[in-house]
């Protein structure tokens, strides 16, 4: 997702990102002994996190990496020179990601929905994202895998690489075409975000002014297809009816990419607890992002205040990492532990939830939620087995489905009466 127009690091990430390697690694595992090696950490629930995510991928749902490439400053769009191997001004590097314990990453390969991109046109432009999310992957072999499967991500973790695949943001890439979909999918995107921030001549956006009350017929039909070719319904962005009505029609479980609880931060682009109580019957997985506009009532307050009428020396409130965890909390309590998941929107954010700065801190939040009573297994499951659990249904989803339905080849004119 993009929270404001364009992906910036803040001045305290760049210094955050040029900190040694060593030292940012000793943010997740502790202090160095006099030998060289990790010490073990003193925080007994850090020690725990850390030992679930050596055996369990931490699958986090979405990173922008691929467009703050394309808006770098120094180099736009140049691959070699946003170089992992050193420190980034971003949120995202090998030494990072390492100390995070990332174990398989959903590559956003986010477009804008707005009308400068509608101009260069929406289906070039998500091509340009593809190609620099696979160079991204391909650089680094050491690294990245690339993998299309839930049994991919697993394969990618045991030989110690980070699995990465694509998700598409926001259906307006496809130009109302199902073709353009499975030409999409076909290039290794398994989810779509069926809206950004805009509503669609087929779906309502959260943020954008609704217009179909949901789904348009059209809208269903790419849910149907989706389905058809094992492609994960990414609910981010979307409207509460949209999300009902995919919950209608699909019949694989669907993912939130990186949404929080609204019953907690009552923000459009979160979830309501009437969806969240849906997910069981479903299968479906709510990956909760680290996003402060999201996450902090206080955050959502503020920024609801025009800046020339917020109180002169205030300081602006922070969302915190304790209140991230409150997040995961309250869908465990309404959907369950095995429907969330992380989604942490790390390169598509300018402010930072305190305590999650990067994507070296994941095992800081495992500490917190083991601090507040989490087993093993449900921190397993947040970490990644419900996701890849999701995954391997929508993939079985397709197997059946396609035995017996062809690709569609529905048009939104035949079925909406709309170009």
């Amino acid at each position: 997702m993009r929270f404001l127009s364009c992906s910036r690091a803040s001045s305290l990430l760049a210094s955050l990102a040029a900190l040694p390697m060593v030292a940012t690694t000793m943010l997740a595992q502790g202090p160095v002994s006099p030998g060289g090696r990790a010490a073990a950490p003193a925080d007994p629930h850090l020690a725990r996190a850390l030992r679930v995510l050596r055996t369990t991928p931490l699958i986090d749902g979405h990173n922008d990496l691929p467009w703050a490439i394309r808006e770098s400053k120094s180099a736009p769009r140049d691959v070699d020179a946003y170089d992992l191997r050193r420190p980034t001004a971003g949120h995202t590097d090998l030494a990072r990601l390492a100390a995070g314990r990332v174990g398989g990453q959903f590559w956003s390969v986010y477009i804008p929905g707005d009308s400068s991109i509608a101009a260069e046109g929406y289906a070039k432009v998500q091509l340009e994202q593809i190609d620099i999310a696979q160079r991204v992957v391909a650089k680094y072999p050491e690294k990245f895998e690339p993998v299309t499967t839930a049994a991919g991500f697993r394969a990618a973790f045991a030989r110690g690489r980070i699995g990465s695949v694509m998700g598409m943001e926001g259906g307006h890439a496809i130009e109302n075409s199902l073709g353009a979909l499975r030409a999409f999918y076909a290039a290794g995107a398994r989810y779509m975000t069926l809206t950004h921030n805009v509503t669609l001549d087929w779906a309502d956006a959260a943020s954008g002014a609704p217009r179909h009350d949901g789904l348009t017929r059209f809208g269903e039909e790419v849910v149907r297809e989706m389905n058809r070719l094992g492609m994960l319904v990414d609910l981010s962005h979307v409207s509460p009816a949209t999300m009902s009505d995919a919950l209608n029609v699909t019949e694989a479980p669907v993912i939130f990419s990186h949404s929080n609880a609204r019953a907690v931060a009552d923000h459009p682009r979160n979830v309501p607890d009437s969806i969240l109580r849906r997910l069981p019957a479903n299968g479906g997985v709510v990956m909760v992002t680290f996003v402060p506009g999201f996450t902090s009532s206080e955050v959502i307050a503020w920024n609801r205040v025009p800046a020339a009428q917020r109180p002169a020396g205030v300081a602006a409130p922070r969302a915190t990492l304790a209140q991230v965890a409150d997040h995961i909390e309250h869908i465990r309590r309404v959907a369950g532990a095995d429907h969330v998941g992380i989604g942490g929107d790390f390169d598509g954010i300018e402010d930072v939830v305190q305590g999650l700065e990067d994507v070296s801190r994941y095992p800081a939040l495992f500490a917190e939620l083991a601090r507040r009573g989490w087993s093993d297994a449900d921190l397993r499951k947040l970490a990644g087995e419900n996701v890849l659990r999701a995954f391997a249904q929508a993939e079985q989803v397709a197997a059946r489905v396609q035995r017996t339905r062809a690709p569609s080849t529905k048009t939104i004119a035949e079925l909406d009466g709309t170009r």
